[in-house]
C-alpha cells in the first residue's frame, strides 16, 4: 500500500516574490501546504540551521528540507510528474529558453526589484529603522528597470503565457510586479505594451489571484502582527514558527 507523502510546509513571507513563486507553483500542482509567513531577518536558530543562507523560501516535508525557490520548483517537477508540469513538455529548446528565464527573474530582477528597490523603499526601513538608499532607488528607477523591460519586451506574448498555459516560466517572472507596486513602481504601459498586459494575465491567474488577500493582509501591518493578520484573512498558518521578535542580519544581506 502507497503510504501518503508528509505534508508541505514552506518557510517564507507571503510577501517576498520566492515565495509567492513558490506558493503559485504549488497551486498548479494542487498540492496543499502551510505556511511559516516569517522574513528571513527575524529567523530563530533553527531557521539557520535549515537555510544556511538565511533567505527564503524553504521546504520541509518530513526529513527533506530544501532551500532556493528553483530547486524546490524542480522538485515539484519531478516529485508529482502525474499533477500539471511546471516546464513546458515540447522540445528540449523550450524547456532551455524556460529555464533562462527562470534565472534571468531569479538573478538580475531580483537584484533590480528587490534589493535595489523594494528592499530600499520598504524593508530596510521598516526592518533596520533608517532609510534606504536613495541614490540607489533614483538608479534602478532611471537606468536598471527600464532595461530589464526592455528585454522583457522582446521575449515575452503578445498574447496568453510563454508555452501555452501558465508555467515556471512565466510565475518566475511575474512574481517580481507586485513587489514593484508595493514600492510605487507601475509599468508604463504604453512604453512596454507587451510587458504590462503579460503581467496583468498572470497576476490575475488562480495561481497568483488567491495569495493575494494574503499579501495585503500582511504588507499592512507590522512584523510582530503578521500571523495574527494572516489567520484572520484565512491564511493557512502553520502551528510551529521560526520567527524570532527582534531581527538580525544574515549572510546575504545587502
Amino acid at each position: 500500500m502507497t503510504q501518503p507523502n508528509p505534508p508541505i510546509l514552506i518557510i517564507g513571507s507571503y510577501v517576498s516574490p520566492y515565495v509567492r513563486k513558490v506558493l503559485a507553483c504549488l497551486a498548479i500542482k494542487g498540492l496543499e501546504y502551510t505556511i511559516d509567513p516569517i522574513t528571513p531577518f527575524y529567523g530563530n536558530d533553527q531557521f539557520t540551521r535549515l537555510s544556511p543562507l538565511r533567505r527564503i523560501p524553504v521546504l520541509v516535508q518530513g526529513d527533506l528540507v530544501l532551500s532556493d525557490s528553483s530547486v524546490i520548483c524542480a522538485w515539484l517537477d519531478e516529485q508529482y510528474p502525474d499533477r500539471p508540469p511546471l516546464l513546458p513538455q515540447g522540445s528540449p529548446a523550450d524547456r532551455a529558453r524556460a529555464r533562462w528565464l527562470e534565472e534571468f527573474a531569479d538573478s538580475r530582477m531580483g537584484e533590480v526589484f528587490i534589493w535595489d528597490l523594494f528592499y530600499q523603499k520598504l524593508v530596510h526601513p521598516a526592518v533596520w529603522g533608517e532609510p534606504g538608499d536613495a541614490t540607489r532607488i533614483a538608479q534602478t528607477i532611471d537606468t536598471a528597470i527600464p532595461a530589464v523591460l526592455d528585454y522583457l519586451e522582446a521575449e515575452l506574448p503578445a498574447d496568453g503565457f510563454l508555452f501555452g498555459t501558465l508555467g515556471l516560466a512565466d510565475i518566475a517572472i511575474a512574481t517580481f510586479f507586485p513587489n514593484a507596486r508595493f514600492a510605487g513602481y507601475e509599468i508604463d504601459a504604453q512604453r512596454w505594451p507587451t510587458t504590462a498586459a503579460f503581467v496583468e494575465r498572470c497576476l490575475a491567474h488562480p495561481a497568483f489571484a488567491v495569495l493575494a488577500p494574503f499579501e495585503q493582509a500582511q504588507i499592512r501591518v507590522s512584523p510582530q502582527g503578521r500571523r495574527e493578520a494572516l489567520l484572520a484573512a484565512g491564511a493557512p498558518l502553520s502551528e510551529q514558527s521560526y520567527g524570532l521578535k527582534t531581527p538580525r542580519p544574515g549572510v546575504m544581506t545587502l
